[in-house]
């Protein structure tokens, strides 16, 4: 019943989804049109991309993000944590109880992005990092490029037991693509907040979101009602 429920809520989110999408997408569009910023950002994503396909495919390193993202949901969940395994290829977490945050959150929180961003953030209430920016964008693209594709290789290249412990495939793509979109607009402002305005960009989604339901309800009640 559980598994039904959130496969109904999942495509409730479906207008969410696609206005987030065009915000987020609206967002990196007025990032990358300074174009300095724009080729720091693109160079590191395909720097990893050609380093993943054509030497090597950094599985270790995601392998332990992976796994440390899955033990700090569950802590900050009330879980308790009985063992972590790392190894070249997979890792396991095995704690007392779970929920879908703590297996969905290693598929959509970009730990290493995360990691340079706030390295960025903080170290510039201390230090003028301005002129470091490129550097950070850089590894921001490359880092980015990391988490997206071992994310696809991980959810699309092997039967994911994640995806079906969480609430279905229909369920945990749907939310996986939402919350990548949230965190990567939110990530964006971390770097670029005098470029992206997250309040307008929410106020659009909520809208948006609130008008494709009012105009669904209002064509199902008519439907009713001219049936009736």
């Amino acid at each position: 019943m559980m598994k039904f429920l959130k496969f109904l809520f999942a495509l409730v989110l479906l207008p969410t989804l696609f206005f987030t999408l065009a915000e987020t997408g609206r967002i990196l569009l007025a990032v990358l049109g300074h174009v300095s910023a724009a080729v720091s950002f693109i160079t590191g994503a395909l720097i990893y991309a050609g380093i993943h396909y054509g030497y090597y495919n950094f599985s270790r390193p995601y392998v332990f993000m992976h796994e440390m993202t899955h033990a700090l949901a569950a802590l900050l969940c009330g879980c308790r944590i009985k063992d972590v395994s790392v190894g070249e290829e997979s890792g396991y977490v095995k704690m007392d109880r779970c929920n879908a945050f703590v297996v969905l959150a290693p598929y959509f929180v970009p730990g290493y992005v995360i990691l340079t961003v706030l390295a960025y953030v903080i170290g510039d209430l201390f230090v003028d990092l301005t002129p470091y920016r490129q550097v950070f964008l850089f590894l921001t693209g490359f880092f980015t490029s990391f988490h997206f594709i071992q994310t696809f290789k991980t959810l699309f290249e092997a039967d994911q037991p994640d995806l079906k412990l969480a609430g279905g495939k229909v369920f945990s793509v749907i939310m996986i693509v939402l919350c990548n979109l949230i965190v990567l607009a939110l990530l964006l402002k971390g770097l670029f907040p005098e470029t992206v305005a997250l309040g307008a960009a929410a106020r659009r989604v909520f809208w948006g979101t609130v008008n494709v339901w009012r105009i669904l309800v209002n064509y199902i009640v008519d439907h009713i009602v001219n049936a009736a």
